[in-house]
């Protein structure tokens, strides 16, 4: 792959994992290479790698659209965690050693930090929670697994699942990793692995309650200028001053 369609892979990427690209919405090759300074080779591949992550869909006609999951669709995304993830603990148990005990016993205590704050500081669980999980599937020491797992893991509703936390689910998620810091320590594989898999069962049940009763409104904000909503939810960007607001946005045609 070339520079440019790595740049223009990663920049796409990073939106659609932010949330900046909401799902449901078009990719418009055009305004993409004017976003990222490339040509629209660039933006091709980018998108066939993207598609290939599952983060976007491609119509009969080649449009593409950023992937929109159904609840069903999630839970599978779930499942698949939490067995892939429940191996990987299992794993790591049997090749833990100190150094990596104390790493998770850093993340979690930074994690304490976070949510004990008056308002908790989400972006720093998440942070410290990320880092934990790369600790176990680092000790898991397979290349193989941790491929799958970069798939799953990196899906926008896996990445926001704390979002939807309140105090009593960050609380609960600290706890968690607390035993499973103690089960590593008794290297009780059976153990680690029980406590992951519920782990990750947990945080789908979050995301599902949070996601209940909503209907019509969407759920991320969009970038205007790369996308135009596939019909779904009702207008387009407006147009501004500078004419940003039509000179990028794809159009039917």
């Amino acid at each position: 792959m070339s520079r440019a369609s790595d740049r223009a892979y990663n920049l796409i990427r990073g939106m659609i994992l932010s949330g900046e690209l909401g799902p449901g919405s078009q990719l418009a090759e055009e305004a993409l290479a004017v976003l990222c300074d490339v040509s629209r080779t660039p933006i091709r591949d980018a998108l066939r790698r993207l598609e290939a992550d599952l983060l976007i869909r491609r119509t009969g006609t080649q449009r593409s659209f950023v992937a929109d999951w159904s609840l069903s669709d999630i839970e599978d995304g779930f499942e698949l965690r939490g067995m892939l993830e429940a191996h990987a603990a299992r794993r790591a148990c049997q090749r833990m050693d100190d150094r990596a005990l104390a790493r998770l016993r850093g993340c979690n205590a930074r994690i304490r930090v976070a949510i004990e704050r008056s308002e908790p500081d989400v972006g720093g669980f998440m942070d410290a929670n990320r880092e934990f999980h790369a600790v176990v599937l680092e000790q898991a020491a397979s290349r193989r697994l941790s491929a799958l797992l970069g798939t799953l893991v990196e899906q926008p509703v896996v990445r926001r699942t704390a979002e939807h936390y309140g105090s009593d689910q960050l609380w609960q998620s600290w706890s968690e990793h607390d035993e499973l810091i103690a089960a590593f320590a008794r290297r009780d594989s059976v153990w680690a692995e029980a406590v992951m898999q519920g782990h990750i069962r947990r945080a789908f049940h979050t995301y599902a309650d949070a996601h209940k009763g909503r209907s019509g409104e969407p759920r991320y904000p969009v970038h205007d200028n790369c996308i135009q909503n596939d019909g779904r939810s009702g207008t387009g960007p407006a147009n501004d001053d500078s004419g940003r607001g039509n000179a990028a946005v794809a159009r039917e045609r």
